[in-house]
């Protein structure tokens, strides 16, 4: 049976949908069997982040019990499975999220991972997306507010008895008055998973006319390659993934006055 992963941030705006998608394809380009589910019913936005926005069946079909789970799984991007949620607010009054964990396990032998985007908030849709799951992932910002709603969703997993695994930090810039790794894993007494830089490439990544994740979009990038080795560091495997280094500004300037140096052997001679 897969792991069962729900992520998690207590508060929105944390860039919790964008690091699910992204962390679903980089482990997936470890072949590893991924799932990802938008378990956010009220507000799914992890459709739109695929360009998956257009599926027939979905959750919202499978919690009414008009379909079966096997009906709302999709072809994604780079391999993954995706189980969209549906955009009707008529239908979202109707559903029936305590379901979603008797769902999800009738599934759980077909994956190495399933990840569930859950909703912000800690109401009644957030703790159904943690009963469905084996263990949640937290997802916050390096600043107060984030950190204390992340903590508040800590406590509403332990009181149900799911356990939580750790906390990936987001849009980490380094900048004087964030909260350090060291004390978010102290205050919230958990391992961290990842740091992810905040990149421009991500906000770019809405802005193309085909949305596209950062993962497929810019591999290289600075996000992507954070993304990349928290995925492995989840799955327990090596990664080589190394990061671009930027040039520097005199070196682009040197660069541009005096051209790339040849090696001997590619000199001409006179």
């Amino acid at each position: 049976m897969g792991r069962i992963i729900s992520l998690v941030s207590g508060k929105g705006g944390v860039g919790k949908t964008t690091i699910t998608a992204n962390l679903g394809i980089a482990l997936a380009k470890r072949n590893l069997k991924v799932c990802l589910i938008d378990a956010d019913v009220a507000m799914a936005n992890l459709s739109l982040l695929l360009n998956m926005q257009s599926s027939p069946i979905t959750l919202h079909d499978v919690l009414l019990g008009e379909s079966n789970i096997l009906d709302a799984i999709y072809d994604g991007p780079h391999g993954i499975k995706f189980i969209p949620s549906g955009l009707s607010l008529e239908s979202y009054r109707r559903v029936d999220t305590e379901r979603l964990a008797t769902l999800i396990e009738s599934i759980a032998n077909q994956f190495d991972f399933i990840l569930l985007d859950a909703p912000a908030g800690i109401e009644k849709n957030v703790m159904a997306a943690m009963h469905a799951s084996d263990e949640v992932l937290l997802i916050t910002m390096p600043t107060s507010p984030a950190v204390a709603d992340v903590l508040k969703a800590k406590l509403v997993a332990q009181r149900i008895g799911i356990r939580t695994t750790g906390v990936i930090i987001n849009f980490f810039r380094g900048e004087k008055g964030e909260i350090t790794k060291d004390d978010i894993m102290k205050m919230l007494e958990l391992p961290v998973f990842g740091i992810i830089p905040f990149d421009d490439e991500v906000r770019k990544s809405f802005m193309q006319q085909k949305v596209a994740p950062v993962m497929l979009r810019k591999p290289k990038s600075s996000a992507a390659v954070a993304i990349q080795k928290t995925a492995a560091k989840l799955a327990g495997i090596p990664t080589h993934f190394k990061e671009k280094k930027k040039e520097g500004f005199l070196s682009r300037i040197l660069s541009k006055l005096f051209g790339k140096k040849k090696k001997p052997e590619e000199q001409v001679r006179k």
